[in-house]
């Protein structure tokens, strides 16, 4: 299995930023089509303009608040979590804040 994930991680290094916005459109594309949504409905639900879904399902970027709209309508914000999931804290720093948050970094 690791050598699996090992595939996936060099499959995503190795693209390009383009051709991973792509990817990305594209497989929005495929979960707008299985749930039965025009682009103009996907649109109308999200808040945006039929533009900006036929960009981002081509490949072009959109806006951040933009994206996250369109997950939303999908029902697809709980993949935020694997997509950029909480950093974990580390014993040593877990010591060291001693219940505090860290907001900046110091050297």
């Amino acid at each position: 299995m690791c050598v699996f994930a090992e595939r996936i991680y060099v499959m995503w290094t190795s693209k390009s930023n383009m051709a991973i916005m792509e990817e990305l459109g594209s497989r929005l594309k495929e979960y707008r089509i299985r749930k039965n949504l025009q682009q103009k409905e996907l649109a109308l639900n999200a808040g945006v303009g039929l533009d900006t879904i036929v960009r981002l399902e081509c490949g072009s970027s959109i806006s951040t608040e933009k994206f996250i709209r369109i997950l939303r309508v999908l029902d697809m914000l709980e993949n935020i979590e694997e997509f950029i999931p909480e950093p974990p804290i580390s014993p040593i720093l877990m010591r060291d804040l001693k219940g505090k948050k860290r907001y900046r970094v110091r050297s």
